[in-house]
């Protein structure tokens, strides 16, 4: 079956200057999280850790899906960062979202930042929740609000949403937010859309490595780091990257981010595979690799045009992002020149 290219968005008029004063808030946390020290990332601010990957992309794909990136088979190396959601470096136990952005390496045709249209680079960034806990932008900068000041946050959040829709709220957060016990057997979900072509879809990473017998978050503040790197010890860590597409405004919404495309109306395809070679990540090129990784920027909208992101949160990310990333001087998009052996 053709996948439906009716998909639509709904932008407001006086979106970009909601947007602009949203990542200027953000922008004022990064600052406060930073104290006297250079600022970190306005959110999801505790990297653990940074690796390189192989991203390959399957031969055979059905025709609906050969776009962009995934036109031809091909293998990619690609720099990953996992992180917790917040936006300041706090015990890997505390309730949080976690994430993973890949940057992929030496991926050719014309991006959509200006300034970047010949980068040769493709993000795509996922958190653990196949839907977020709020609709818009609006709700989530009243959820960051409540997660920096609980006291004046949950009554400002009150008002706004009326108190059936902050319990729902508050449900829908804690159900994200709960510990886990192993990154490798996470599944990640972009939680948003893209556009893929005349398309639209959501994105995801399956892992292929399964819970060990006994596994729980553990107790030291970088446990999730520790079990990773002890994973690697041992074998190699993969995950299929996946995609479902866009099907009508009720079951997949583009605008409304708290829907989750569920996979019985939206099956997931499977394109291709991020792959971690077994290694040891303490050897001194595995820290500076890490150390490097930190330094860079991973940004939805550091994309193929093919692949610009699509609905109300991804939009408020192309100004917030920009912003953080001007904040701490992240480094340049990485050419594909840089090995750290």
């Amino acid at each position: 079956m053709q996948p439906s290219t009716q998909w639509q968005e709904t932008v407001a008029p006086d979106e970009n200057v909601r947007f602009e004063a949203y990542a200027e808030e953000l922008h004022q946390l990064q600052l406060k999280n930073a104290g006297k020290g250079k600022p970190s990332r306005a959110l999801h601010a505790k990297g653990m850790p940074g690796l390189e990957a192989t991203f390959t992309v399957h031969a055979d794909l059905p025709d609906a899906v050969r776009i962009g990136l995934f036109a031809n088979p091909g293998s990619y190396r690609a720099f990953v960062r996992f992180s917790n959601g917040s936006g300041a470096h706090q015990h890997d136990r505390k309730p949080d979202i976690r994430g993973i952005a890949v940057k992929i390496l030496g991926v050719t045709g014309r991006k959509i930042i200006p300034g970047m249209e010949d980068a040769l680079t493709q993000d795509f960034l996922m958190i653990r929740s196949a839907a977020t806990p709020v609709r818009n932008a609006e709700e989530f900068m009243a959820l960051v609000r409540v997660a920096s000041s609980p006291l004046s946050g949950l009554p400002g959040l009150l008002r706004q949403v009326g108190l059936r829709r902050l319990l729902d709220l508050l449900r829908r957060a804690a159900k994200t937010l709960k510990p886990v016990a192993s990154l490798a057997t996470t599944r990640f979900y972009s939680a948003l859309p893209i556009q893929f072509g005349p398309y639209a879809v959501h994105y995801a990473l399956r892992p292929n490595s399964l819970p060990e017998p006994g596994d729980c978050p553990g107790g030291n503040p970088d446990y999730l780091a520790r079990d990773l790197a002890e994973r690697l010890r041992r074998t190699p860590v993969s995950f299929d990257f996946q995609v479902q597409f866009y099907v009508d405004p009720v079951k997949t919404p583009i605008e409304d981010a708290s829907v989750e495309w569920r996979e019985e109306d939206a099956p997931f395809i499977t394109l291709g595979h991020l792959t971690f070679a077994q290694q040891d990540m303490e050897r001194p090129a595995a820290q500076r690799l890490s150390a490097f990784i930190e330094t860079l920027s991973f940004d939805p909208w550091h994309a193929l045009t093919e692949f610009r992101p699509l609905g109300n949160m991804m939009r408020a990310r192309n100004v917030a992002y920009r912003v953080s990333t001007q904040a701490r001087a992240a480094a340049a998009e990485p050419n594909g020149d840089e090995f750290f052996d």
